[in-house]
């Protein structure tokens, strides 16, 4: 066996590559590895051998090369995460379930980030597959064209073949929301519509308008808000709730098109001089991290937003290892989250409000 080397020696080498860490130990090249990567040749290995190979490697901070590892194996462990938005908390919530998923089973992902420009869609996704991920996963965004690779779409919206689309079932979010608000005695409700470049738009949209129509809710289109704009963050609900507030048209809930709508909209209510819950019940979608701590928090449809990014990363994992067989679809159940951002509606209140009668009948 050879000797090993000086540790002042190895101190002084820039980079410790395996061939110079299993120098440094007088043992083979294989041995360390096998005991690096804890693969089935390294039961053979005393435990001793063992021990004295990992305090070597950390001692000299040994690092993996990557980039040859890749290219023995022809594996690169890494996925590509393409995403509307950094910031948003919707996309923020799932990639954390990829992130956490794919982390305790040693892969890592490279983000692009497109802002709904369809160029930059086409330009990243090509980039990612350049680098050499073995994956693709689609966060509120839609895979265009049939990728080369295995896929998922999480709120994607859009059949593609080679793509497992993750969706929520909106028809049941809806009817959960809407009894709700039925249950409560509310009958003018305001409906927010999404941004034609939110993915869960139109779906949830169409779902809404089919549980009215079977519930016989009322949907007065003095009562809807579309809207429109970029915007993640509450700005956008509160100034459109601000404008059809000044039409003075009496409601008693508004049903926000997310969460973050929902608390824009509870601060232009206030603003106006009503309250949240008395006056008017807002519900929200998404359940955020804000959420609940929102004032009033807020009541809202829950999607298991961290536990979707989870399922997206085990999906893609499982189909690219051949342990899984491709499915398209993979259908989410929603919550139904009660806080205290809704109440019985108080419909004289409110109409006296919007009437102007209730200023009139302050002291002064």
């Amino acid at each position: 066996m050879k000797a090993p080397r000086s540790r002042g020696d190895q101190h002084n080498r820039s980079t410790v590559t395996l061939k110079v860490l299993a120098e440094h130990l007088g043992l083979s090249p294989g041995t360390v590895s096998g005991v690096l990567n804890n693969s089935l040749a390294s039961l053979s290995i005393p435990e001793r051998t063992k021990k004295r190979i990992l305090a070597a490697a950390s001692e000299l901070n040994y690092r993996p090369n990557f980039v040859a590892r890749s290219l023995r194996v022809m594996r690169t462990h890494m996925i590509g995460v393409i995403v509307e938005e950094i910031g948003d908390p919707y996309s923020g919530m799932v990639m954390s379930g990829i992130e956490q998923y794919l982390r305790r089973h040693g892969f890592f992902f490279l983000t692009v980030v497109h802002r709904h420009d369809p160029k930059l869609l086409q330009t990243d996704t090509q980039l990612l597959l350049e680098r050499g991920v073995e994956g693709l996963i689609a966060v509120g965004s839609s895979i265009s064209q049939p990728p080369p690779l295995p896929a998922v779409a999480v709120a994607g919206h859009r059949r593609m073949k080679g793509v497992t689309n993750l969706v929520l079932d909106h028809r049941l979010a809806a009817q959960l929301a809407l009894k709700y608000l039925i249950d409560l005695d509310h009958e003018e409700i305001v409906f927010m519509k999404g941004a034609t470049t939110s993915s869960d738009a139109e779906d949830r949209w169409k779902a809404i308008v089919e549980v009215c129509q079977e519930m016989g809710i009322r949907m007065s289109r003095e009562l809807i808000i579309q809207l429109q704009g970029d915007e993640i963050t509450p700005e956008l609900g509160y100034t459109f709730t601000k404008k059809l507030l000044s039409r003075r048209k009496p409601f008693t809930a508004l049903f926000a098109y997310n969460d973050n709508s929902a608390i824009g909209a509870i601060r232009a209510i206030h603003e106006t001089g009503l309250r949240v819950p008395e006056d008017i019940s807002v519900v929200g979608f998404d359940d955020i991290v804000f959420a609940v701590f929102s004032i009033p928090p807020l009541t809202t449809v829950r999607q298991p937003l961290q536990k979707m990014g989870e399922i997206a990363a085990r999906t893609l994992l499982k189909q690219m290892d051949g342990s899984e067989p491709y499915v398209s679809e993979i259908a989410v159940e929603p919550e139904f989250i009660v806080r205290g951002s809704t109440a019985r509606a108080n419909k004289e209140r409110t109409a006296l409000h919007f009437s102007g009668e209730e200023k009139r009948e302050r002291p002064c």
